[in-house]
């Protein structure tokens, strides 16, 4: 049992470094796939779009579209097939695959 309590804090602290990584690399998506071209991004360099709402204090949001609860699984949802949640909206699939889709989720929710 004392070995399960020692493993815990290691644990933790080896998810909170998976969730920098991937925020980093969330971040590295969002300017490989131009998602500034359509959206205001903190952190982003020349995100300046205003087609889309800006992303700033994503983490504070309570509804994603307008629609749907703001979770992160229903964020990745809606970045993977942003049409599925809404099928009027302008949002296009840029093609991330899932654990993409994660890591944008893990960087927007830094923006807060």
């Amino acid at each position: 049992m004392r070995h399960c309590v020692l493993l815990l804090p290691a644990l933790a602290v080896l998810a909170a470094c998976e969730g920098e990584r991937g925020a980093a690399h969330g971040a590295q998506l969002v300017r490989e796939y131009g998602c500034g071209a359509c959206h205001s991004i903190p952190g982003i360099r020349a995100a300046h779009g205003t087609v889309g709402p800006p992303l700033d204090f994503w983490s504070r949001r309570t509804y994603i579209a307008g629609r749907v609860p703001n979770t992160p699984e229903n964020l990745a949802a809606w970045i993977l097939d942003p049409h599925s949640v809404d099928p009027k909206t302008a949002m296009p699939s840029v093609g991330l695959t899932e654990d993409q889709a994660r890591d944008v989720v893990a960087y927007l929710y830094t923006l807060e």
